[in-house]
């Protein structure tokens, strides 16, 4: 079990999952259903989810399941929610799928919602922030504002699925994007390691 040791008392983690209305609501769901099965190594989850986000998950997995899982959900623009301060000690913010104009908006040091000042707290605290960007082709606005996310701490975990594991599924394709999420933010789960040939 990956957690934290200070003093002898065992810290779990405390993890804000932001979604965004950026295509890509199958990675979010893979998500949080990974994150139920690894609740013993985690304190406490919050999640943001845009309006955009509500309507796409709805039009691409056909559903409103993002409600039923065991975490607490707050409003977009919730600003009284804990992890909108880094004295509550949130220490990993995923945003996934990450749009551009989310993107774009933690870049210009922009907080106008819930997602955006989050992201910004957990930069400015030195904690670890994941954007799962999702959109292609990439002009060059998109890449300057990674570049300036990744020079501030954050880490651009583009939504590209590996085949190494040779995936059967749309679900277990798109699980390779999302382990490798977990394996990011420290999380310990069995989840396919590439050998070699």
């Amino acid at each position: 079990m990956c957690v934290w040791v200070v003093e002898g008392v065992i810290m779990k983690k405390k993890i804000v999952v932001a979604i965004t209305g950026a295509s890509g609501s199958i990675y979010a769901s893979l998500l949080l259903k990974k994150l139920t099965q690894l609740q013993d190594q985690i304190a406490e989850v919050g999640v943001v989810m845009s309006d955009n986000a509500k309507d796409v998950w709805k039009f691409e997995l056909g559903n409103e399941e993002y409600s039923r899982f065991p975490f607490k959900f707050y409003a977009k623009n919730d600003f009284m929610a804990p992890f909108a301060s880094g004295s509550a000690k949130f220490d990993t913010m995923i945003i996934v799928p990450c749009s551009m104009g989310t993107l774009g908006r933690i870049a210009g040091g922009i907080s106008d919602d819930l997602i955006t000042r989050a992201a910004d707290v957990i930069l400015k605290e030195r904690r670890k922030l994941v954007l799962v960007a999702r959109d292609t082709p990439l002009n060059l606005i998109h890449i300057r504002n990674m570049a300036t996310v990744t020079e501030a701490g954050g880490i651009i975990c583009p939504a590209i699925p590996s085949y190494y594991s040779k995936p059967q599924t749309i679900e277990e394709l798109a699980m390779t994007v999302v382990n490798r999420v977990i394996d990011l933010i420290g999380l310990e789960s069995k989840s396919y390691e590439w050998k070699g040939i």
